[in-house]
Formats: structure tokens, C-alpha cells, sequence
């Protein structure tokens, strides 16, 4: 730690990292201090040179006593006097967040902040001017969604208002709130309470704090200026954030004209204090790209990365095809690596119902492609007979590809999901037969019923992350999993012909798989949950809801 002195306030300043590396500046909000950065500091202290300090009447800064002393333009100056003591040749990289957010926006679009802030990330704290002008707009032009927006960040902000009552927020921070906080923290935004957070300055800061609010907020919505910026910046948008709404930054475009927008699963506080890696990943991201010419990760262009198991021919090879002709950038893999490579895309050889190769197979994604944003697991093999006549080996075959297939993928792709924080997509090919019994399909059935278990199970696990589950439920459609599926108790001559005979009822059939990959693209643009595919699929699903006993009685009989 050291002190800065800006004006007539000492900043406590404290630095980590290599000393020759860029300099990223965080600055924290209300009511923290620079603690609550702990997590995403020493991710980026492997890399970077780390600066946070704690904002005048908070930490151990100075604070003073004159609610005009916390306007914005005092604010800004204690960001640049930080940045030239730590910095004085380089520009910095800039990450803020709540009202340190808002601060460092006074800070960027200050004429020349180009020459001494590389880039922006913001989180969870909007231009205050920005903010009014935005208003403005949807005063101007009171649609129903404009008025929805602004009536939506009005609720959110009601804190604001109360935070303009003379006496009463201090004192009730002081004798009530400060005690409760960390619990407050743990119910709203699933926070465990941890030593290092919140700091022991918490009740005096949370007091001097709310003349953050009195000095600025009515002058500035009441008389916003023209604020624009050269600057890179890089706008986190936490889809969980209970105080400020994504659609608040809206046209910021008008104002920032190299500006990333990234929607980031969590809340308010638990994005710093649960998911901090995730932060300093995305940091790392902006600065990369600005530093070095990297191109913009696939969440700020918008061009999606798929993967497609048992991509090598079917319902596999015609979703990745669809979802490649979306521009999608594709990754397909089959136990027949040459089937995979005819399909496009990168191609891997990968045996699904093995749980090292598809762990390698998700680490070679990563490394070489990035996260994907969609995964599909679609591997899958065919099995006839009856339950009494399939052997345990065929069992092991069916289970082992249909379900652990199917498991195995969403378990190295899911966790991949999970901790980037950014949401995604995953889809499992079931079957009609998940939900319409049959005698002779005992072993697949089975495993399919199983994949629309697990599916509905881990929806209801990931879909507070963003990340959306679909089953696709085909009934009979014409791909070679007839040619390739397997019989019960029956000798090779004759499995031959069963399979030459349930090929030729797929063909009359005549249902393609190209009408199974536009299924799967709708169902993940619409977040569909089950989809059932053919006629029949839907016919049995109904049936299978409605009445599920004349199903049961009815299967007797097929």
C-alpha cells in the first residue's frame, strides 16, 4: 500500500503484480471498498500490473465532510492522480464497478481520455449523463416498451430516492444495516460470508457514501452534458443485477463508438465476489484484443461455436450443416473420423461413451476453438428386443453410448458453460421412444427415457446461469441408424434382413434429418424445452400426458 494524494484527499492505493506489466486500475463502488475486487486481482495478477485503491471517505482513504466534495469532477480527478502515480508513461487498462463505475465514466469520457485510459470495462454503473439522455429519448417516443424500460430502472433504483432523505440512511446504516450486510449479501445474491469482505470500515463508509448520491444525481439527470469517448469499452451486463437493468445501456452506441456489450450471468455483488475469475477472464479478453490486434471473443461478435457429436452422418451431420449455414462456426466429432471430415467444420475422432477421450475432446475445443456456445449431443446407436432377450453386453452398448454418451457430454461442456459465466445452449437428442414404450425396444428406450430425465433435471440446475436444455424427441426418421442398429437372439442372416426391413420403412417414411436440424436450431433460438419432432413424436407425446395408462395398455399389442 501506498498513499496518493488528490487535492485535499490521501488515497490508499495498492498494487500487485509485475511492476513492468500493463497497469489495470480497479475501482470499486457502494458502499465497498477495494476488497471486494480480491478475486478478480489475483487472477489478473498473474499478468497484469494490479492497482486498486480505496475512493475518497472509504478504506483508508481520507474522507471529507462536504457532500460537494463527492461530485463527479473530484472523483474523476482522484481516477487520473492514481493512474499518473502508478502509470505515469502508460495508459491504463480501466475495470469499475456500481459507483466506482460511474466515476470512471466521468473519467473516460473526459476530451483525451484516449491518452491515458487503454480501455474500459464497465460493470453495474452507467454515465449518469448518458442515463438522462437515454430517459429523454423514451419520453420523447413513449412506447410501450420505452415506458416498460423506464418504469422497470425506476423500481430497480428506488434505493436512490430513499438515499435522498435527510439523516435517516446514515443512521440506518450505522445501527442496523452494516451488521446485516453480509447476511443480506448470502440471501439476495447467494454470497457466503468470508473474512475479507465486507471491510470493518463498512457502517462509516456506507454513511459518508450516500453523498455520492446527493451531490450528483440530481444535477446531473437534471442537466446532462454531451459525454463521448474514444475510449475501447467493454460493457458487462450482469443479467441478474437487481439495481441496474440491462436495457440502460441501450444506444450507447451514440456515445462510444468502439463498444462492447457481453451479458454476464450474475448479480450485482456475486459477479466480483463469486465469480471473479470469469471477470478477469473477460478483462483479459478486451485487453488482449486492444493490445495486441486479437479479434473480439465469439459473445461480442456474435458468431457462434458449436459442437455436434455423431456429426458423421444423420440428424448430426444435418445440424451441423444448418447451424453452419447461420455463419455458426461448427465442431464435429464421430467415431468415424473420415465421416466427420465429409460432414465440414473441425472434425475429431471421438468415442462418446469413453470419459477421458471426451474430457481430451472438450480440453482440444478450448484450446484450439474457444468455449462453444451450443452444444449438441447427439451420438447415438440403435438396439431391437425385447427386454428378456437383450444381453448384458448389448445393455452395456446401448447405455453406454445412448445415456453416458449423452451424460459425458453434458458434463465437460455443461462445467465449461457454467464458469464462463455467459450463458449457452445445450441440446440432447433423445427419441420418441423416451415416452412411448415398446416391447421390442427395451435397452433403447430405456436410455432415451433416461437423456429426458436427465435433461429436465439439469434445466432446472443451469437455467439461473443462461444456459438453456433442449430435448429432441425424432420419431421415425430416415437416417442409417437402421442400417446400423442391432437385434436381439437372432442370427446374422436374419439381422440382416430386420435391418434391411426397417430401412426400407424409414425410406417410405420419408422423413429427413434436415427436418430434425431445423427443429434443433428452432429449439434453441426459443429456448424450447422438449420438442417433439414427427407426427407420430407429437401424437405419443400428447398420449402419453393425457392418458398415460391407454399408452401402457396399447403397447401390449405393438
Amino acid at each position: 500500500m501506498r498513499t496518493v494524494q488528490s487535492g485535499d484527499v490521501r488515497l490508499a492505493v495498492y498494487e500487485e503484480g509485475p511492476a513492468d506489466a500493463p497497469t489495470v486500475l480497479l475501482v470499486h463502488g457502494y458502499p465497498d471498498t477495494h476488497t471486494v475486487w480480491d478475486d478478480v486481482a489475483a487472477v489478473l495478477a498473474e499478468r497484469f500490473h494490479v492497482v486498486r485503491y480505496d475512493v475518497r471517505g472509504a478504506g483508508k482513504s481520507s474522507a471529507p465532510r462536504e457532500t460537494s466534495a463527492y461530485r463527479l469532477e473530484h472523483l474523476r480527478e482522484d481516477l487520473f492522480a492514481v493512474a499518473d502515480a502508478v502509470s505515469p508513461d502508460k495508459p491504463v487498462h480501466l475495470v469499475a464497478h456500481d459507483w466506482g463505475s460511474i466515476q470512471a465514466w466521468e473519467a473516460v469520457t473526459e476530451p483525451g481520455a484516449e491518452n491515458r485510459i487503454a480501455s474500459y470495462t464497465s460493470m453495474s454503473g452507467p454515465c449518469l449523463d448518458h442515463v438522462a439522455y437515454w430517459m429523454r429519448d423514451r419520453w420523447r417516443r413513449p412506447t410501450p416498451r420505452a415506458l416498460r424500460q423506464i418504469l422497470t430502472q425506476q423500481l430497480h433504483s428506488w434505493y436512490i430516492l430513499a438515499f435522498h432523505v435527510p439523516v435517516l440512511p446514515q443512521l440506518l446504516w450505522r445501527l442496523a444495516i452494516a451488521k446485516r450486510w453480509p447476511a443480506l449479501l448470502s440471501k439476495v445474491e447467494g454470497v457466503p460470508p468470508r473474512d475479507d469482505h465486507p471491510a470493518d470500515t463498512l457502517a462509516g463508509d456506507a454513511a459518508r457514501g450516500v453523498s455520492l448520491y446527493r451531490a450528483n444525481f440530481r444535477e446531473r439527470l437534471s442537466k446532462p452534458r454531451k459525454r463521448s469517448t474514444q475510449v475501447p469499452v467493454q460493457v458487462l451486463m450482469l443479467a441478474d443485477d437487481h439495481y441496474v437493468t440491462p436495457g440502460l445501456f441501450e444506444g450507447l452506441e451514440r456515445w462510444v463508438p468502439n463498444l462492447w456489450r457481453r451479458k454476464f450471468h450474475a448479480g450485482h455483488w456475486s459477479a466480483l465476489l463469486r465469480n471473479g475469475g470469469s471477470v478477469a477472464r473477460m478483462v483479459t479478453e478486451l485487453i488482449d484484443h486492444v493490445s495486441a490486434g486479437k479479434p473480439a471473443p465469439r459473445q461480442v461478435t456474435g458468431k457462434k461455436l458449436i459442437v455436434v457429436t455423431g456429426a458423421g452422418s444423420g440428424i448430426g451431420r444435418a445440424t451441423a450443416r444448418a447451424f453452419a449455414a447461420q455463419g455458426a462456426e461448427v465442431v464435429v466429432c464421430d467415431l468415424d473420423e473420415a465421416a466427420a471430415r465429409e460432414t465440414g467444420g473441425h472434425a475429431y475422432q471421438v468415442d462418446v461413451s469413453d470419459e477421458a477421450a471426451m474430457r481430451k475432446f472438450a480440453d482440444d475445443v478450448v484450446t484450439e476453438h474457444g468455449v462453444p456456445d451450443i452444444v449438441v449431443n447427439n451420438a447415438g446407436v440403435g438396439h431391437a428386443g425385447s427386454f428378456l432377450s437383450t444381453t448384458n453386453d448389448e445393455w452395456q452398448r446401448v447405455l453406454d453410448v445412448n445415456l453416458w454418451g449423452v451424460i459425458h457430454g453434458c458434463q465437460v461442456f455443461g462445467k465449461l458453460l457454467a464458469e464462463r459465466g455467459e450463458g449457452g445452449h445445450i441440446v440432447n437428442v433423445a427419441s420418441a421412444a423416451a415416452y412411448l414404450p415398446a416391447k421390442s425396444l427395451a435397452a433403447y428406450a430405456t436410455s432415451k427415457a433416461a437423456v429426458l430425465m436427465l435433461s429436465d433435471c439439469l434445466r432446472a440446475e443451469v437455467s439461473g446461469r443462461g444456459i438453456g436444455v433442449s430435448t429432441i424427441c425424432p420419431g421415425l426418421v430416415n437416417t442409417n441408424i437402421t442400417r446400423t442398429t442391432t437385434f436381439s437372439g437372432v442370427s446374422a442372416a436374419e439381422q440382416a434382413r430386420k435391418q434391411a426391413s426397417a430401412t426400407k420403412a424409414y425410406q417410405r417414411r420419408n422423413f429427413g434429418p434436415e427436418k430434425v436440424a431445423a427443429e434443433i436450431v428452432r429449439a434453441v433460438a426459443e429456448g424450447k424445452a422438449t420438442v417433439p419432432v414427427t407426427a407420430e413424436a407429437k401424437a405419443a407425446l400428447v398420449l402419453s400426458r393425457l392418458s398415460p395408462a391407454a399408452l401402457r395398455a396399447a403397447v401390449r399389442f405393438t
